[in-house]
């Protein structure tokens, strides 16, 4: 009995010190991306660079490492090359990721409230601010300009 416990002992141990190997990695890329002329590439970097990862919260598709960011430029790169414009690139991720794949998501239904709600916000704001300035002015005692009454 003894030796069985030393033996799931041992079993743990081993597993412990493993278990920083079997966590993931971010891969490299394993091939860099060749382009066929500077005007392509260009094109390739303005457009992955308006673009966002995915799974990055806030990187653009340019910056990221993560595995998923490594496929999607493989992916414009294609569609690039399939003679498609940058407008159809960007609508064939949206349909694919969602709309949070744009930096600067279009203004529909969905995101008015991301385009207008700061000035929404701001407009509430300064109407609460002029409206308590009112009812102070309008609550105020009148002052007396008689200033002999005044003790200092």
């Amino acid at each position: 009995m003894r030796a069985r416990a030393w033996r799931l002992l041992l079993a743990a141990l081993l597993a412990a010190a493993h278990a920083p190997l079997a966590l993931a990695q971010v891969a490299g890329d394993p091939a860099p991306l060749a382009f066929s002329d500077a005007a392509e590439e260009a094109r390739f970097r303005a457009l992955t660079a308006e673009l966002r990862c995915v799974m990055c919260q806030n990187q653009s598709l340019a910056d990221s490492n993560a595995q998923i960011a490594h496929d999607m430029r493989r992916e414009v790169l294609a569609l690039m090359r399939q003679g498609r414009s940058d407008a159809q690139i960007r609508q064939h991720l949206v349909e694919r990721y969602g709309e949070f794949v744009l930096y600067r998501p279009t203004v529909d239904r969905h995101t008015w409230l991301l385009w207008f709600g700061p000035g929404l916000v701001l407009l509430g704001g300064a109407a609460v601010v002029w409206t308590i300035v009112r009812r102070r002015a309008q609550v105020a005692p009148e002052r007396d300009d008689d200033t002999s009454e005044q003790e200092w």
